[in-house]
């Protein structure tokens, strides 16, 4: 009796372990049927995956640098700990608000005069009827993205050069006298931000552009049939269709607040206009590479990061308020 019982729990045992087994080696096998299935798509997201790896994350660990007295000679890790004194030594300086102070007018400008841009003219060319038209209007406007900041620069010194400036050859036959606009800071900071505006404004409505084909075309014609007229369908269906997009496109644009960039401002930047045109990223440039001071820089674009993040993080929040927000 003890003999049956004995080999009736073995068999029961063995059931029990065949049955817990049966459940893995089916997730195994569906989880190898799905690597083998998307390898391509894994391949496509390998060197996106590395480049943030490589140039994003694991660059993080430099920041240290930022609480010691860098050299080369002892390394990252093995420089003197200096604690806060780097982050002192930036905001003794008295040129270091007025840094600041440029980066964020700068930026300011960038995000809430060019950001209505792209949404302006997705809606148009969502607009255009005539596909050749379109076709060629996109590409004209694309084009600018895809030009270096130093042709742009290029390109602003002919218009606007005080000796040989197209635009200065015109206001000389009517006045008599050229203007300095690359030379006056009003002036310089207009030239600024139509530049930008200019050459990412093609490049940044392709996002609105995609989103406009999710709005329903049946809403137009209804509208249509009302009485609605261009204004009112762009107001009541359009800009209401995309609101999650620029909300989000707004959240991203927060975040590079204090990221006025290097090569636009280095391009058309002039002694003569330093009072507004030194920023951050220039400042880093002349501090960091030229002066080799990369423990104070460090601090600067820790600092940089930090304001980046708090207004990424208050954007959202505002957003989230209204349900729109990015996470």
């Amino acid at each position: 009796m003890a003999v049956t019982q004995s080999a009736a729990s073995s068999e029961s045992g063995i059931e029990k372990s065949t049955n817990e087994e049966a459940p893995s080696k089916t997730a195994r096998r569906i989880t190898k049927r799905i690597w083998k299935a998307n390898i391509p798509l894994f391949l496509l997201f390998l060197p996106g995956a590395l480049y943030y790896i490589l140039f994003k994350y694991m660059p993080m660990g430099g920041l240290i640098i930022a609480f010691k007295d860098y050299n080369f000679a002892d390394g990252v890790f093995h420089s003197p700990w200096v604690g806060m004194d780097n982050f002192q030594t930036i905001f003794r300086q008295p040129q270091t608000l007025n840094i600041i102070r440029n980066t964020v007018v700068l930026s300011f400008l960038n995000v809430f005069v060019g950001f209505p841009f792209p949404i302006l003219l997705a809606i148009m060319l969502n607009e255009v009827r005539r596909g050749w038209y379109k076709r060629i209007i996109q590409t004209a406007v694309y084009l600018p993205h895809f030009f270096s900041w130093v042709i742009i620069g290029g390109f602003v010194i002919t218009l606007f050069s005080v000796e040989s400036g197209t635009i200065n050859h015109w206001i000389e036959a009517l006045t008599g006298k050229p203007y300095p606009f690359l030379f006056n800071e009003t002036s310089w900071i207009a030239i600024y931000v139509g530049s930008g505006i200019w050459k990412e404004t093609g490049f940044g409505a392709i996002i609105y552009l995609a989103a406009l084909t999710s709005i329903d075309p049946s809403l137009y014609e209804s509208a249509s049939l009302d009485g609605a007229s261009k204004f009112r369908q762009i107001w009541h269906i359009t800009l209401p269709g995309i609101s999650s997009t620029v909300v989000i496109m707004f959240i991203l644009a927060m975040g590079r607040l204090m990221e006025v960039g290097f090569d636009q401002v280095y391009v058309l930047q002039n002694s003569v206009v330093s009072n507004v045109a030194d920023v951050i990223s220039t400042f880093m440039y002349r501090v960091g590479l030229q002066g080799a001071q990369f423990s104070l820089t460090s601090a600067m674009g820790m600092f940089e990061s930090l304001i980046g993040l708090s207004l990424v993080l208050t954007a959202n929040a505002l957003a989230r308020k209204f349900d729109r927000g990015l996470w």
